[in-house]
């Protein structure tokens, strides 16, 4: 797989049982990467490794005055050069291209599972972990991925060395070969304790993420009510908690750095001494003590790689335990435990009435539908539901659609039949036509929803902040999630998207809550015109929405209560007129007891 070959075409079903297993297929998904990069690794470290040989060989050939033996090491000397460094280029480039598309597909994976969960994402996973697994965590999974091959061709070096040592001077040799294998593991006593460090400040940081997140969201009510300083306050205090935390980790790690330099140091004093006395002895030449003091020391360069391997394993294992736990949700679970989210064959596109077997609620098609609920939490789980994004089927059926079970849909078909608008719908940064070049059936266009959603104020607002006087207020920009913009605005703007993208079935979870009683009766003839002869549902509690829709449903604790038009409700139903009217408990007694007594 190379750079230019991305995104994957399909990246794959991952291994989420544990962090460590999804590490592990990602590393088999990379294999014939991580191939290439051990290949030429290897031709860097055994270059590296074959330098000490020559340097000994022209050492011993000056000593012995060999014109010809010295010209030859030369001419060795370079060609190691080249080797070492076509390998280290080549080795660079292959290891940052398994990084990047190990973190390609982690992101294709988990754009995938946002899309297929939709809403329901952040109700099982708080915002600030899905933050920090999106960015900083794919991150650090690519660098272990990045990291794996480079060790494997330094370990495989190292093995060549000691080999080539014991074969080439087995006095010295044995003792690099003892010496080694306990410089490469006197660190693993050392990981435990820094792993669980380095676990604490994540942590730290992914709820220091978390509250920036939501103080960001809530900027305009914090300063509505003059709680900046208190929540700037607690993020400082959760910033200085990871600072602490940080350089906590930080000291376990410059311990493991500085073994990494001491035990080496020992064994290269160790060798110095043991060969010199061995020279004296004459038991060694020169040029054999030189070779294997040279090798020692370039031995410091691979083993580097062991204290690398060993921080990205321990940075990567939690990141890749927090994508497994994201990835590892389903859509929909029914009581056997059976993801129905899969398509189980080929579906014609659905049409129909929509109807709910858990509460009884009917949506005819084609009609406008008004659904009351006295929980507004209630109104948003049952919006959710209706559309397939409930984020747990608790055994309960499905929803249906024309006799067909939204869960039995593939996904994809699922989403263009029924569309949900819940009631913080988020805007993209772009311009407002980008905003609404959505997938469509094009019986609506831009203008249409525009004007059904009464957005003359937005178009007029837009055209003022556009850099070109008099220009066209469909190419202004639109800030990150709208901030810009009002909340009226944004939810205006939310339904004409709603609109253009004209599905089969249209939820909208309390439209017109952030608007005024005047603009909210023009949206809601809005509405009606544009969604004329196709299905819409409305969970709403608004006069002024309910006196348009064709039918109403009553959900109360759960089940369908009553049904009917508004005005014949507001008379039948003491329980529907408490919530639409807003009347107290002794004002809906009174009001009865007048019923009663005409």
């Amino acid at each position: 797989m190379q750079i230019r070959d991305l995104p994957y075409t399909d990246p794959g079903e991952p291994d989420v049982r544990s962090g460590p297993r999804f590490l592990y297929w990602l590393g088999r998904n990379q294999l014939g990467g991580q191939l290439k990069a051990l290949g030429w690794g290897l031709l860097q470290q055994c270059g590296i490794a074959g330098l000490p040989l020559t340097v000994g060989f022209a050492v011993q050939a000056a000593v012995d005055r060999s014109g010809g033996r010295l010209a030859l090491a030369a001419g060795l000397n370079v060609l190691l050069g080249i080797a070492i460094a076509v390998g280290d280029m080549m080795l660079h480039r292959t290891a940052v291209t398994n990084w990047i598309t190990a973190a390609a597909r982690v992101q294709q994976l988990l754009a995938r599972k946002t899309a297929e969960l939709g809403s329901a994402l952040t109700r099982r996973v708080a915002a600030g972990e899905v933050v920090a697994v999106s960015t900083g965590d794919v991150e650090k999974i690519g660098w272990f991925v990045e990291a794996l091959s480079r060790f494997a061709a330094a370990a495989a070096a190292l093995l060549i060395i000691c080999v080539g040592l014991l074969v080439y001077q087995p006095a010295l040799g044995i003792v690099v070969a003892i010496g080694v294998p306990v410089l490469a593991l006197a660190v693993l006593p050392l990981l435990p304790r820094a792993t669980r460090r380095a676990d604490v400040q994540r942590e730290k940081a992914g709820r220091a993420t978390e509250l920036a997140s939501d103080t960001v969201a809530g900027l305009r009510v914090l300063r509505g009510i003059g709680g900046e300083e208190l929540f700037l306050g607690r993020y400082r205090e959760a910033s200085q908690e990871v600072r602490r935390a940080a350089v906590r980790s930080a000291r376990m790690w410059s311990l493991i750095s500085a073994v990494q330099v001491l035990l080496p140091g020992l064994l290269l004093i160790t060798v110095v001494l043991y060969g010199a006395r061995l020279a004296l002895a004459g038991r060694v030449s020169v040029g054999e003590l030189v070779t294997v003091y040279s090798a020692v020391t370039l031995m410091l360069f691979p083993l580097q790689h062991f204290e690398e391997i060993a921080m990205a394993y321990s940075f990567s294992r939690p990141s890749a335990k927090r994508a497994a736990r994201v990835l590892a949700l389903q859509r929909v679970t029914d009581p056997a435990g059976t993801d129905t989210g899969v398509p189980s064959g080929p579906h014609a596109d659905p049409t129909g009435d929509l109807y709910d077997p858990a509460t009884g609620l009917l949506a005819p098609e084609g009609r406008f539908t008004a659904v009351v609920c006295g929980d507004p939490d209630a109104a948003g789980r049952l919006a959710d539901r209706l559309g397939g994004h409930a984020p747990d089927a608790g055994g309960q059926p499905s929803v249906l659609l024309g006799g067909t079970a939204l869960d039995e849909l593939p996904l994809e078909l699922a989403r263009t039949a029924v569309l949900v608008q819940d009631k913080d719908p988020v805007l993209l940064s772009g311009t407002l036509r980008e905003l609404l070049d959505v997938p469509s059936s094009r019986q609506v266009d831009a203008v249409d929803a525009l004007a059904a959603a009464r957005c003359e104020d937005v178009l007029e607002a837009l055209a003022q902040a556009s850099a070109d006087p008099g220009g066209d207020p469909m190419d202004t920009r639109i800030t990150e999630r709208g901030r810009s913009l009002s909340g009226g605005q944004r939810q205006r703007l939310a339904l004409a998207r709603s609109l253009v993208t004209d599905p089969e079935v249209l939820v909208l979870d309390e439209p017109t809550s952030a608007v005024d009683s005047h603009t909210e009766a023009r949206v809601a003839e809005g509405i009606k015109r544009v969604r004329a002869g196709r299905t819409t549902v409305v969970f709403t509690s608004s006069p002024l929405l309910l006196d348009l829709a064709e039918r109403i449903v009553f959900v109360h604790e759960g089940e369908v209560a009553s049904v009917g038009v508004h005005r014949e409700l507001l008379h039948t139903d003491a329980r529907y007129r408490a919530v639409v009217t807003r009347e107290t408990d002794e004002e809906s007694k009174t009001m009865q007891k007048v019923e009663e007594s005409a």
